[in-house]
């Protein structure tokens, strides 16, 4: 038989997956912006053009993983690869050299950035592809999900919350250092302890199929869009937290960390009580009901005033937060159960690797929100901040994620799926995955792919 895998082992590896990412992604503006002084549309530019990067990376990245064929699996070998090459790289991204300013500074940061975040592509193509492979059960999903959640909200509070204070203690190269070690240890843990399927025989995806394949599948694009949407909102608020906490409150990195706890705290304690909701109501109602909540949530954010009231709001921000990533990966995995079901072919990887691509496509607005900030508001840098730097910090943390995350809701009414035929099968033994691939061999033909019913 095969061997059972054990949610605890596979979930804790997105603690790795997240920690050093969290620190790239919400940490990049106050390091580059605010302490080093680069510009804030040089940083927008470099954001933009690296989502067009991951049109290109995302699909190569999953029909590599799906074509692998070894002893040990199809995206073992491409953990062990990435994982120690995006923890030099990502050191690298928070270490340029002391006095490189201006065009070297925004040649270092665009080089390192564009190599962390292609590394950074690679792991999630793999990591994302094992999940729906691995826990084909809906009620054995959510609790892998809920694991996975949890350890990645553990990684937010060190990787984002206490970040601030941890940098200004010890600095930003010794706490990249640690954070990527850590990252890679946790990683390269759990690779070592995943049982992947035996599927050396199973026919190779082909690549102008499988892109083809998504690019006919509705909920694919549904679901893409409203998590791409979020995505940005999400991401608007947690780099652009440090601008809110010094020039809309007035305050600095302790009361920074504080807000990011509220945020966090709520989401670890509410990852649990969305779970149960799922299992009780769905997955598709409780994504919409949690994306609405957090839409609604960014309206007193933008109001606060106080150190209290902020953390009131970033209360409600961490409800509705935890409410969708609680269950944005299960719409993901039906996607993927969708695809299978229609065409008997296992392409989790370049699914996988495309819906992180349009998570990433995230990067677009996030782009967009740091240029308009800039142009309307005058701000350029830490430097010279303009005149309304306050009312910068609140479009960014507040109006702008309140628009895309309102965008991502009207997405959600139009996803659906036919449960009956997409479910999976468990996991076979070894014989009787032999038997399946060779009867899937005997189905499939040269025209199976065209076949959509």
């Amino acid at each position: 038989m095969e061997k059972k895998n054990r949610p605890f082992l596979y979930g804790i590896g997105m603690f790795g997956t997240s920690l050093a990412i969290n620190m790239f992604r919400g940490r990049a503006s106050a390091f580059y912006v605010l302490l080093r002084g680069l510009t804030l549309e040089n940083l927008a530019l470099i954001t933009f053009i690296y989502t067009f990067l991951d049109i290109i990376d995302n699909p190569i990245y999953g029909i590599l993983s799906d074509n692998t064929r070894t002893r040990f699996g199809r995206r073992k070998l491409w953990l062990l690869i990435g994982t120690p090459l995006f923890a030099l790289f990502f050191i690298l991204f928070y270490s340029p050299p002391e006095g490189l300013i201006g065009g070297g500074l925004f040649v270092w940061a665009l080089i390192f950035y564009f190599i962390t975040g292609t590394l950074d592509s690679l792991i999630n193509a793999n990591y994302g592809a094992l999940f729906p492979e691995l826990f084909p059960d809906d009620k054995i999903r959510a609790k892998t999900n809920a694991i996975r959640q949890t350890a990645q909200l553990f990684a937010m509070v060190i990787g984002i919350a206490l970040t601030p204070m941890i940098a200004d203690k010890i600095g930003y190269v010794w706490t990249a250092i640690i954070y990527g070690v850590v990252s890679m240890a946790v990683i390269l843990l759990m690779a070592f302890n995943v049982h992947e399927p035996k599927q050396i025989d199973l026919p190779k995806a082909k690549f102008i199929p499988a892109i083809l394949s998504i690019v006919k599948s509705r909920n694919f694009w549904i679901v893409g869009f409203a998590n791409a949407f979020y995505s940005a909102a999400m991401g608007l608020v947690m780099s652009s937290i440090a601008f809110y906490v010094k020039y809309a409150l007035g305050m600095g990195s302790t009361q920074e960390t504080i807000l990011l706890g509220a945020v966090i705290a709520v989401a670890i304690l509410g990852v649990t009580v969305w779970s149960m909701f799922v299992k009780k109501f769905g997955s598709i109602k409780v994504w919409r009901i949690a994306l609405i909540v957090l839409t609604v949530a960014f309206i007193p954010l933008f109001f606060a005033n106080s150190l209290i009231t902020a953390i009131i709001a970033a209360v409600c921000v961490g409800l509705g937060f935890s409410g969708v990533i609680s269950t944005m990966d299960l719409l993901g995995a039906k996607v993927l159960d969708e695809d299978f079901a229609k065409h008997g072919i296992k392409r989790e990887g370049i699914f996988s690797s495309t819906m992180g691509f349009m998570n990433r496509l995230s990067g677009l607005f996030v782009s967009l929100g740091l240029l308009l900030s800039s142009r309307i508001y005058g701000f350029e840098s830490g430097d010279v901040p303009g005149t309304r730097p306050d009312d910068a910090a609140r479009f960014l943390l507040c109006l702008f994620p309140l628009a895309l995350s309102a965008i991502g809701v009207v997405f959600t009414f139009f996803v659906k799926f036919d449960e009956e035929k997409i479910k999976r099968p468990p996991i076979e033994s070894s014989q009787e995955n032999t038997t399946t691939i060779e009867k899937t061999d005997e189905l499939l033909n040269e025209d199976a792919f065209s076949k959509t019913e």
